[in-house]
């Protein structure tokens, strides 16, 4: 006999539910009891970093526990997202992360290397940004419009450098997808994340760069950088007067930079219920919304049900442009 029918049996089977129910409630009302800690797969300085530090914050007012942001940059964020992925599924270990978390495992396969980890290592919180990438070059560099940019690297191949977060990250992916379909060759040279990148854009050692417009705003609104083109199907609103790929002839070039919450898989559901309620009210906070507003990465809230089926059609659309590009270095 089974056991729950043996429990109806005795009239003991609401008792044992109710019980279920209590300790499920007991264990969302208990949660967190110390220290919660956001793991951001890159340095500071970049879009994953951005969208993480408002929300600690926000998390910490709501939920009454500490919350810090723990920067681990590497391997194009597939070293932060991995550690993640092996946290204690208590809810004590978060992570937000970017769109190159299923590109990461690809890259792996296509190396015939053993995969750090899978997206369904993790459960998927909430969306907090999403944004088309940006072309920018230094204000000093030669190209005023990206038909400069492309007409100068096919007459001198895998000559002009460019930086990215990490080999299939997401910058790198933005910058193969483009060089792919103009049919130019450029010379990768990989960071640990976009800060550093950016860093480098900035001292003149690469001439290139891919990044959110969060990120390049400040440098671009202090005359620092030139944005040539946008990767989205419209223009961003911080940057009106910067086309898209599209609108400039190329109609496959299409990249789009989120960032995202986390937990480990098998995060109990009542912590992660009490997390997506959290998140649900810091992204309608307008102290939380502004500081992504002024800083050119306007909000972009989805739930857990909606951000899961955002993230299954955008990865099997990366994955499908990783797999055109093939192995690259």
């Amino acid at each position: 006999m089974l056991r729950r029918d043996f429990l109806a049996g005795l009239g003991l089977l609401p008792l044992v539910d109710g019980l279920g129910r209590f300790s499920s409630a007991m264990a969302q009302a208990a949660w967190p009891t110390r220290t919660i800690t956001i793991i951001v797969p890159f340095p500071p300085g970049g879009q994953g970093d951005l969208a993480a530090r408002p929300i600690a914050e926000a998390l910490r007012k709501e939920l009454g526990q500490s919350v810090i942001v723990d920067n681990r940059g590497g391997a194009g964020g597939k070293t932060g997202n991995a550690a993640a992925a092996r946290a204690e599924p208590d809810g004590h270990t978060l992570l937000v992360t970017l769109s190159s978390l299923a590109v990461l495992p690809e890259a792996d396969r296509l190396f015939a290397r053993t995969v750090a980890y899978e997206v369904g290592d993790l459960v998927p919180v909430a969306r907090i940004l999403a944004d088309p990438t940006l072309l920018a070059v230094p204000s000093s560099a030669p190209w005023k419009t990206l038909s400069d940019f492309v007409e100068d690297a096919k007459k001198n191949p895998g000559t002009i450098p460019y930086g990215s977060s990490g080999p299939y990250g997401t910058l790198h992916v933005a910058m193969e997808m483009f060089a792919a379909e103009a049919g130019i060759k450029l010379q990768h040279v990989p960071f640990t994340g976009a800060g550093p990148a950016l860093t480098s854009l900035l001292q003149g050692s690469i001439k290139a760069l891919a990044s959110a417009p969060g990120v390049l705003k400040p440098q671009a609104d202090a005359g620092s950088i030139r944005v040539l083109a946008n990767w989205g199907a419209e223009r961003v609103p911080a940057f009106p007067d910067v086309p898209t790929f599209q609108q400039l002839g190329y109609p496959n070039v299409e990249f789009y930079i989120w960032a995202g919450l986390f937990a480990p898989k098998a995060t109990p559901a009542a912590v992660v219920t009490r997390l997506r309620d959290s998140m649900k009210k810091a992204m309608a906070d307008q102290a939380v919304t502004n500081i992504f507003v002024t800083a050119g990465s306007p909000p972009a809230w989805l739930d857990a049900p909606d951000f899961a089926k955002f993230i299954d059609a955008d990865s099997a659309r990366l994955i499908k442009a990783v797999q055109k590009i093939g192995k690259v270095e």
